[in-house]
């Protein structure tokens, strides 16, 4: 009797065992929530952006966001009966939203240039260079008269990524010719530390560049020489290839229907999108 009582228990307990385990693997699945969803499920397409980096993407004079980032990723929605959600984020906490799931996508001039084996990413769409922007009235005319200088750069940027490398196409010995490289949260901050004279120099990339002269009028200049040349591109957390697939199919659509070209022209970057 006591015989048959042990066995009947420990057929209960693996029972729990097994039953438990389906548990567990049932929280997972919601856990992870839309890691776990596939691309036919889909209602809404969140793209994660930084919210002071026009013209890729911003908040406007009515305090909507937009740009062409977020203009191209409505696109894409209106194409796969999505709705867009537009998530501002911290630059430097964009791997966690990434792989959290709370975004779906990097989508806001992000380069991809040395970052191939840390994300999927789309086809790259803009050309993009990292230039140097001093005060209109400087003496500065190449990156050799930077020797000495506060040089002023996003934090966790592409920019600063470049200045901080010491592979080829790096441009750290540069910057330790630098007095400081300060880093900033956002290009605005920065242009206001650069108008006051509390820096000498920013480091950025040209479209922004562009457009922060273009926005803020006289008083700034680009240096001729070029930081390095880069791509633009979507990054996906690694290994999403099936919505970067169905991402990259619209965005051909997109070019062949001239959408791609009009938001370029809109936005000024005509010369800087590949996708024609």
């Amino acid at each position: 009797m006591k015989r048959n009582l042990a066995i009947f228990l420990m057929g209960m307990t693996i029972a729990t065992m097994v039953l438990g385990g389906c548990g567990d693997k049932e929280n997972i699945s919601k856990k992870d929530g839309k890691q776990s969803e596939s691309v036919e499920d889909k209602k809404t397409f969140t793209v994660g952006f930084d919210a002071e980096y026009p013209p890729y993407g911003y908040m406007d004079e009515n305090g909507e966001y937009t740009g062409f980032d977020l203009e191209l990723a409505e696109a894409v929605c209106e194409l796969e009966g999505w709705e867009l959600v537009k998530k501002p984020i911290n630059w430097d906490s964009k791997d966690m939203e990434l792989n959290s799931g709370a975004i779906d996508c990097i989508w806001n001039g992000f380069t991809m240039n040395g970052r191939e084996e840390e994300y999927t990413f789309s086809t790259p769409y803009v050309d993009n260079s990292q230039v140097i922007v001093v005060a209109e009235k400087s003496d500065m005319k190449t990156l050799e008269d930077l020797q000495g200088k506060s040089v002023g750069v996003q934090a966790a940027s592409a920019a600063l990524d470049l200045l901080q490398s010491e592979e080829e196409g790096g441009q750290k010995a540069l910057a330790d010719t630098f007095s400081a490289l300060n880093e900033f949260a956002d290009y605005n901050t920065a242009f206001t530390e650069l108008q006051a004279g509390a820096l000498d120099a920013l480091a950025i990339d040209v479209g922004v560049a562009n457009y922060q002269i273009k926005t803020r009028g006289e008083g700034y200049q680009i240096l001729e020489e070029t930081l390095n040349t880069e791509q633009y591109a979507i990054g996906f957390k690694k290994g999403n290839q099936e919505l970067c697939d169905v991402v990259n199919a619209d965005l051909k659509k997109l070019t062949e229907d001239g959408t791609i070209a009009k938001l370029a022209e809109k936005y000024e970057i005509a010369d800087m999108v590949t996708l024609k």
